[in-house]
């Protein structure tokens, strides 16, 4: 069973994660009182062992903006938790080799899930970070056309009947792990280690007719940090001739949080 823990604001917690038996940890890029600066998370993701999955989390901002926050923070993987069109998700996995696409519970398009080319789904709540959980019958009866990961109100105490009931490939979690009090993100030790042990026990007790298609253990984690630009002949430039560092652009200094972008972003409640 694939586990995430999102909303990494500390270096502590990263590499508390990882201790735990973390796969993936996730930092927040879309405004929120969980977002970290691009210089912050590199910083963190670079201490991090290679065989973990990094992953940028950002919400309707401009595909070019998303890929190269991605490089900048030395991460391997994106989510897109917006309205991200399938061609904009698209263009974004043709530059990241692992796009995770989320979906509200109340959003239409994910029952066309299956159109977008990505690694993986992922269904959450419909307010993304409150805590709260939703109607896990839906997500039980989403297509498993892609790799499907699990969020929305999961705890160490709700993990494992989640996990029976819809038989995801991976959960993902931030608000139910965290510290009662501290900063915003802040995890709490006892409650990632019982989220981590009972995810992997749930994980492992499903029905073999019942486990998902794909394990976790057939699927390639890019080892470090991954760059699309190292294979590119313009050697720095983009698509458009602008060149990487001109990140700028967008409103991002070397430890400044992301305050703009070809579309607007609405505050969120991650």
């Amino acid at each position: 069973m694939f586990v995430k823990i999102c909303g990494i604001t500390r270096e502590d917690d990263a590499l508390l994660a990882v201790a735990m038996g973390a796969d993936a940890v996730g930092f927040v890029f879309a405004p929120s009182r969980r977002q970290i600066a691009p210089a912050m998370a590199r910083d963190i993701a670079r201490r991090l062992p290679p065989e973990i999955l990094t992953v940028g989390v950002f919400r309707d901002q401009a595909p070019r903006q998303v890929v190269e926050i991605v490089n900048s923070a030395g991460l391997k993987a994106a989510q897109l938790h917006g309205h991200e069109s399938v061609e904009d998700t698209a263009w974004v996995a043709e530059r990241v080799p692992w796009v995770i696409k989320a979906f509200g519970a109340d959003d239409p398009a994910r029952n066309r899930s299956g159109s977008f080319p990505v690694t993986a789904v992922l269904l959450d709540a419909a307010e993304p970070g409150s805590g709260r959980t939703f109607d896990w019958s839906m997500a039980a009866r989403h297509p498993r056309d892609r790799r499907l990961i699990l969020a929305g109100g999961l705890t160490p105490e709700n993990v494992a009947d989640a996990i029976a009931t819809v038989r995801p490939w991976g959960v993902d979690v931030s608000t139910g792990v965290e510290a009662d009090r501290g900063e915003p993100g802040q995890k709490d030790a006892r409650k990632v280690m019982t989220f981590v042990e009972r995810a992997h026990a749930a994980g492992a007790a499903l029905p073999d007719d019942e486990l998902p298609v794909d394990g976790y253990d057939q699927i390639e984690v890019p080892v470090g940090p991954y760059d699309w630009m190292d294979d590119d002949p313009t050697d720095g430039i983009s698509t458009d001739g602008i060149p990487v560092d001109g990140i700028s652009t967008y409103g991002i200094s070397t430890y400044g949080m992301v305050t703009g972008g070809d579309q607007p972003m609405e505050e969120e409640v991650w």
